[in-house]
C-alpha cells in the first residue's frame, strides 16, 4: 500500500516554532564552537554550547557576578584536556536563555581558565560558562547546524 505523503512546504524554523519552541541565535566561534547568549540570575553572560557536557557550568569568577550561592561538591570535573578538577554547585538559579526560562536551575562551578586560555589563544572571546546537555534535554533543545539557531520548547 503506497501512503500518500503530505507535501507542506513547512521548514523546520516553521515546523518548531508552531510547536512552541523559541528560537535562538548561535554563533560559530573561530575554534568551532557555538557560543550562546544567556542570563543567570538577571546578569547576561557568554556561554559555550556544548552537548557532550553533562552539567552547564560557570567558571569561579562568575561566582560573585552572576549572584551564584556556592557550595562545596565532592564531585570533580574533567573536560578539554584537564581532569580532577574542584568544583562547586550552585542550586536554585534562575536561567533565561532567549524567551526560554527555567527556575531552580543547578550550575556547576569551576576552574573555566584552562577553557578560556584556549579560546584566547584561538582569537576567540573568553566565556562565562558552559550551556550543557542538562539544561539542553530540560528545554527539548533541537539544533540547526545549518542555519545555527538553537530551538528551546517554552
Amino acid at each position: 500500500m503506497i501512503e500518500k505523503i503530505d507535501h507542506n512546504p513547512t521548514n523546520l524554523k516553521d515546523f518548531l516554532l508552531e510547536k512552541g519552541y523559541t528560537k535562538i541565535k548561535l554563533k560559530l566561534t573561530k575554534t568551532n564552537h557555538f557560543e550562546i547568549k544567556a542570563t543567570i540570575n538577571g546578569v547576561k553572560g557568554l556561554f559555550i554550547l556544548d552537548t557532550g557536557a553533562s552539567n552547564s557550568c560557570v567558571g569561579f569568577e562568575g561566582i560573585e557576578t552572576f549572584k551564584l550561592k556556592a557550595k562545596d561538591s565532592n564531585v570533580k570535573a574533567a573536560g578539554a584536556g584537564a581532569t580532577d578538577m574542584l568544583t562547586q554547585l550552585s542550586k536554585k538559579n534562575k536561567l533565561k536563555i532567549g524567551k526560554w526560562k527555567k527556575d531552580k536551575v543547578a550550575l556547576v562551578l569551576f576552574n573555566l581558565s584552562h577553557v578560556n586560555t584556549a579560546l584566547i589563544h584561538h582569537n576567540a572571546k573568553p566565556v562565562d560558562g558552559i550551556i550543557g546537555a542538562d539544561i539542553l534535554k530540560k528545554a527539548k533543545a533541537v539544533i540547526d547546524y545549518d542555519k545555527k539557531y538553537v530551538y528551546l520548547k517554552l
